[in-house]
């Protein structure tokens, strides 16, 4: 277990945020008695770690980072990755967990399956969670809370568009990959997530994702989560092929010791608080 410092005197009020990808981490803290997120911090990679030097980073993170060694009344830990699979409720049987992501997922026979419901959409979510990740918080914090990161994000962008009537695509950058995710007059259309290395690899696949659906870039909206900022290699290509761009925004109300890049950055793991 962590040792206490003596940074922060109510530690029952801290709560802790933690998201994991192969290609970086993501963690905040919130006081939940004054409303404020004390930490915002991202580590962004060049490369795609194994699992072996993710849990290192994570490591090494938790060592370096004073703050963190506190005690947290809550924790949430959010799984990145393109490992997952959404089933009616309906249609779930608890029993059929690795055939239902096998399908549009590369799985091994030893994989730990874990799921979330999504009460919104009367949904399952089906994922592989990283296990030396969350072994190494229990081992460090004890009880914890964890989900897939399209958990949260399918929820937040249900709830905004409980009203829509119109299709919408949201895109939520992050280093590396992106996740899609396409409404249409309030019901999930499609979720999705890809891997990309160039501006051209991201397009593409917003485009071919579109042409799909039969969705027009000339008139369907595009909104914008994430790491993109007007201006950048990322939109300024999508606003070549696609016109109703905006970006969205957390519509959190927390007050910040230092400020995200955006109202729109930091989309899951500030959400999950």
């Amino acid at each position: 277990m962590a040792q206490t410092n003596n940074i922060i005197n109510k530690l029952n009020n801290l709560e802790l945020s933690i998201q994991i990808s192969l290609s970086g981490l993501s963690f905040c803290i919130l006081q939940r008695d004054t409303n404020t997120i004390l930490t915002l911090k991202e580590l962004s990679l060049n490369k795609r770690l194994n699992h072996i030097q993710l849990l290192d980073t994570l490591k090494q993170t938790l060592n370096t980072e004073e703050i963190i060694q506190n005690n947290f009344s809550a924790i949430t830990v959010l799984h990145d990755n393109n490992l997952s699979a959404l089933v009616p409720k309906p249609l779930f049987d608890d029993d059929n967990l690795a055939d239902y992501l096998k399908f549009n997922s590369k799985i091994l026979v030893s994989d730990f399956l874990a799921t979330d419901e999504l009460v919104i959409n009367e949904s399952i979510n089906i994922y592989v969670p990283y296990v030396s990740i969350n072994n190494f918080i229990y081992d460090q914090f004890g009880p914890f809370t964890y989900k897939h990161v399209s958990t949260i994000l399918i929820e937040e962008i249900l709830n905004f568009e409980k009203n829509s009537t119109a299709p919408k695509i949201y895109v939520n950058v992050s280093n590396n990959h992106f996740e899609t995710i396409i409404v249409d007059k309030s019901k999930l259309i499609l979720y999705n997530t890809f891997d990309y290395n160039t501006k051209e690899d991201f397009i593409y696949y917003i485009l071919f994702t579109a042409e799909q659906l039969k969705l027009n870039p000339e008139t369907t909206d595009l909104v914008f989560l994430g790491d993109v900022f007007k201006g950048d290699d990322i939109y300024n290509i999508a606003y070549k092929y696609i016109r109703n761009i905006s970006f969205g925004k957390r519509n959190d109300n927390y007050k910040y010791v230092d400020s995200p890049k955006s109202e729109y950055s930091n989309f899951t793991l500030i959400n999950s608080l």
